[in-house]
């Protein structure tokens, strides 16, 4: 039986996915653009390139995220693809209405090493929301989503691997110390995306006993597609005997668990603890 599809859900992610491009695209454009550095995005990319190409910012973006895109969307999974065409079709949007608004904007800071630092640190919040909710900005997201799904590799590193060769590209245009920024914006925004927002590694033991043992279990095999342990446990105060089911999950997967057993079982019983390595041990 298909789930009914809701649409205030749609309307929610939509605003949510808006807001966060629009953070993402104020950072570009306020504190990127001014500081003339390439900072680990293809928008990064972009500002350099207009130093070659007779258009303006937010059109180099649209094109380079169209070919990153057509990637992504194979390689990550249709969700990713849909979220991702809506905030990479955004985000270019935004930066062409920042253009009109605010033409020809200069620094708000009158320092480049400040607003090297503002973006990374205003971008990020716009990343890790969209992250969270399995999509990107487009780009070197992309990039580093696909080395995160398939190499194993943490995002604020595949972020820094892939922003590397971005910032190199000022080496083009500009002086050295905006070079040296671009290479150490690039870098730090790779530590704050990884160890200050995702901590991606953290997953969650979820021990659980309720009532609702049977609809638990087909939710998390199948709508969560995760796989689950039983356990007999028997209560100290009454000897009376339950069965505790226990899972693993990720961030995403957690907050649905939650809201599923909120819904099911508002009393069930819950423990829930932090776990960092997982090693499966194949069969011999």
């Amino acid at each position: 039986m298909k789930k009914k599809l809701n649409y205030a859900d749609i309307v929610k992610e939509t605003v949510i996915l808006t807001v966060a491009v629009a953070i993402i695209a104020a950072a570009v454009y306020f504190f990127l653009v001014p500081s003339h550095t390439s900072v680990s995005s293809i928008s990064g990319l972009g500002i350099v390139l207009c130093n070659f190409v007779p258009l303006q910012l937010s059109a180099i973006t649209m094109i380079l995220n169209v070919v990153l895109l057509i990637i992504g969307f194979f390689t990550c999974g249709r969700e990713f693809g849909v979220k991702t065409v809506y905030t990479s079709v955004m985000l270019p949007l935004f930066l062409g209405l920042f253009e009109i608004i605010f033409p020809n904007f200069g620094s708000m800071t009158d320092s480049q090493e400040l607003d090297v630092l503002c973006y990374i640190l205003v971008v990020s919040v716009g990343l890790s929301i969209l992250f969270n909710r399995n999509a990107s900005s487009g780009g070197l997201d992309i990039v580093a989503k696909i080395m995160n799904k398939y190499l194993h590799m943490e995002l604020g590193k595949a972020m820094s691997l892939s922003g590397m060769c971005v910032a190199l590209s000022a080496a083009l245009v500009y002086d050295k110390k905006t070079v040296v920024l671009s290479i150490l914006g690039t870098y730090f925004n790779g530590i704050v995306l990884d160890h200050f927002i995702f901590d991606n590694n953290i997953k969650r033991r979820v021990c659980i006993i309720t009532k609702k043992e049977e609809e638990l279990r087909q939710f998390i095999i199948h709508d969560l597609h995760s796989g689950a342990t039983i356990y007999e446990a028997i209560g100290a105060y009454n000897m009376e005997k339950r069965r505790e089911i226990i899972t693993i999950v990720d961030k995403g997967e957690y907050q649905k668990l939650m809201k599923f057993i909120n819904q099911e079982d508002p009393k069930a019983f819950i423990t829930v603890y932090n776990v960092s390595n997982m090693r499966y041990q194949p069969k011999k």
